[in-house]
């Protein structure tokens, strides 16, 4: 069973005032528990199931502009006691920052909204046994499927508490279930894995799991036989699984403390222009049961809805106190980073998009890590299916797609299919002019 709200406080209150008396300026405690249950099925029988528990401190202790941070999930009182004055010699032996700092009252959330973020039901065993076993069931009977690499299902429910000693405390309950079906196609000498997955706050919301289980047979065996093809440039439309990797390069590249050391292809200017003017990127902590709201980030700040990009121009970057302090400008309360970002739908659909193309790819997946912040060149390779005459056609492996993401920022054209799965969602997208390596 979770820790409650007043167990967490209490703790949070005692090394509060233990930091205040051993001399520290300011301080900060994070309190948090967490248990994790998990569950993996292969081919009809479960081959594991574990559960784990953590919970720790954090504590930071700040000397004038000086700052420590330490955890231990060591939570004896005597334990508790040294870690509480290693922190504050610790700081004592930091060099000033004048940046650091806790901040300001102003900004402190004050008034939480319920987002609805924690599943109370207790999800008996068998319960869960059945989701899995008919996930994988009904993606073995499917065509072409000869194994599974398994279906993993895991519920985490946790529990935290954030308190400074300028007086903010507040915390919050959430849950989270995962299911990820994987399973391998074959067809003559050709074989091919592909995946299904679904996160959501309440158990009750997770797809029907033959759903989960039909979806990722049907992407394994649409890849089998794929086929090399020979360079060329021209339009890629990338498929939502991995479109939202151009957004989470983007908030990167907005991220205050990337722009304040410059390390960032943005400038950071506001109403810099980076897409077209139909494109709109929202990041909102505020969705009911969103994978990643909350009232307040990681600091006590209070997050409210942002207009990432509006009209295609920069309206906001991801602020908090300290990088807010190096850019003089104020917190905006993402600390931690974004919380629900997504790109606004667009106005046609994926068929739309397609119809039109002579000769193009439709990307699946994308592996590697090229991607450079800087000057904002992109390559990765990839995998997907041959655009032809307006029909996406045979399944492609071993390309490159090549561009700098500039460019390709600007030559977006955002379908209609927007879903949320994940804290960063996005539409397909279609973009003129890649660069596609091929054999």
């Amino acid at each position: 069973m979770l820790k409650d709200s007043s167990f967490l406080n209490n703790l949070g209150e005692y090394c509060i005032d233990e930091l205040k008396k051993i001399g520290t300026t300011n301080s900060e405690v994070v309190v948090g528990h967490s248990i994790s249950e998990d569950m993996l099925q292969r081919n009809n029988k479960i081959e594991e199931v574990t559960r784990s528990e953590d919970i720790s401190i954090g504590l930071t202790a700040y000397i004038n502009q000086k700052k420590s941070s330490i955890s231990t999930s060591n939570l004896t009182k005597d334990n508790i006691k040294k870690a509480i004055v290693r922190c504050y010699e610790m700081a004592k032996n930091t060099p000033e920052d004048q940046y650091c700092g806790l901040p300001q009252d102003q900004f402190l959330d004050k008034d939480s909204n319920n987002l609805d973020l924690f599943d109370d039901s207790i999800i008996p065993y068998e319960n869960k046994k059945n989701y899995v076993s008919e996930c994988e069931h009904e993606a073995l009977v499917q065509e072409k499927i000869f194994n599974s690499n398994g279906v993993s299902f895991s519920e985490v429910k946790s529990n935290f508490l954030l308190k400074n000693s300028n007086g903010f405390s507040g915390g919050r309950k959430s849950s989270v279930f995962n299911i990820s079906c994987d399973v391998l196609a074959k067809e003559n000498d050709s074989m091919e894995r592909d995946y299904e997955y679904s996160s959501k706050r309440f158990f009750k919301d997770l797809p029907e799991p033959k759903s989960i289980g039909k979806l990722a047979a049907k992407r394994a065996y649409s890849r089998l036989n794929p086929q090399k093809i020979n360079s060329f440039t021209g339009p890629a439309v990338f498929e939502p699984r991995v479109s939202s990797s151009f957004l989470s390069h983007l908030l990167s590249s907005i991220s205050g403390h990337n722009l304040a050391r410059k390390v960032s292809f943005i400038k950071g200017d506001i109403g810099e222009i980076l897409f077209q003017e139909n494109i709109n990127v929202i990041d909102d902590p505020l969705i009911k049961k969103g994978l990643g709201s909350k009232n307040f980030d990681s600091e006590g700040v209070s997050c409210k809805k942002l207009r990432l990009i509006n009209a295609g121009k920069l309206n906001e970057i991801l602020l908090d106190t300290y990088s807010g302090k190096m850019l003089r400008k104020k917190t905006n309360g993402r600390c931690g980073g974004a919380t629900n970002c997504y790109f606004e739908n667009g106005k046609v659909t994926k068929t739309d998009l397609i119809k039109d193309i002579k000769r193009g790819v439709y990307i699946t997946e994308l592996f590697g890590s090229g991607f450079n912040s800087v000057t904002g060149d992109f390559s990765k390779g990839g995998s997907g299916f041959l655009i032809e005459n307006g029909e996406i056609t045979y399944p492609i492996s071993e390309i490159t797609v090549a561009g700098n993401i500039k460019n390709m920022f600007k030559e977006m054209i955002l379908a209609n299919d927007l879903e949320f799965k994940s804290r960063t969602n996005s539409p397909t997208i279609k973009i003129n002019n890649i660069i596609i390596g091929g054999k």
